[in-house]
């Protein structure tokens, strides 16, 4: 039976992924910087996006990246519109069932605070993870490692939701089972290794007695 899920959270628990892209790109428009090639950078972190946009000049990509770090202050993340209607009450279904909630992000511990604000699930969390706590990138699996020592889950009596590629591997790298939320805009997401692909939030909840 399952104990605990662990949530990932742009793309997951909010649509992040698509105001992310955008915002970039207005960024990149701003700065005249044009890129010959589209990038899907769903489920990346800064560092290899920035490496992406700008591979050949160091220099000029590190001066972006931290443009684009105040950047992003003047324009956040406007939570209250992206957290998915499903996220509160799938998890206060999930504390009457007495299954534990963790969230393992790429984004850093401010912005996961601010989803859970505004998604009026902060006092529902049992635990939360950022990548900036972590020494390895998705897909690696050290973030759902210390996600599942933090909960005092195990593979076993676990499973993660995702939405990425490189979140799927980091997760079955950990031994978890991985439900992979289908895309919100139709992105071109490879899931196909995933345990399940599920079309809403609240679908997890048939898998409980896995």
């Amino acid at each position: 039976m399952i104990e605990g899920i662990i949530f990932d959270m742009d793309g997951v628990l909010a649509d992040t992924e698509y105001f992310y892209q955008q915002r970039r790109e207005d960024y990149l428009r701003e700065k005249n910087y044009v890129r010959s090639e589209k990038t899907d950078f769903v489920g990346s972190n800064e560092k290899a996006i920035w490496e992406a946009i700008v591979p050949d000049d160091p220099v000029l990509r590190r001066q972006m990246m931290l443009e684009y770090r105040e950047y992003r202050k003047v324009h956040p993340e406007p939570y209250e519109k992206l957290v998915d209607p499903q996220v509160k009450p799938l998890f206060e279904e999930l504390k009457q069932r007495g299954v534990l909630i963790g969230i393992a992000s790429s984004s850093d511990r401010a912005s996961i605070e601010a989803m859970m604000k505004a998604g009026g699930v902060t006092g529902l969390v049992d635990y939360y993870i950022s990548g900036v706590d972590c020494n390895n990138h998705k897909p690696h699996p050290e973030i759902y490692q210390k996600a599942m020592e933090g909960l005092g889950l195990t593979a076993e009596n676990a499973f993660a939701v995702e939405d990425s590629a490189t979140g799927i591997e980091a997760a079955l790298n950990a031994g978890l089972r991985v439900f992979a939320l289908k895309p919100r805009h139709g992105e071109n997401i490879d899931q196909s290794r995933a345990t399940k692909v599920i079309r809403q939030l609240g679908d997890v909840l048939g898998y409980l007695m896995m």
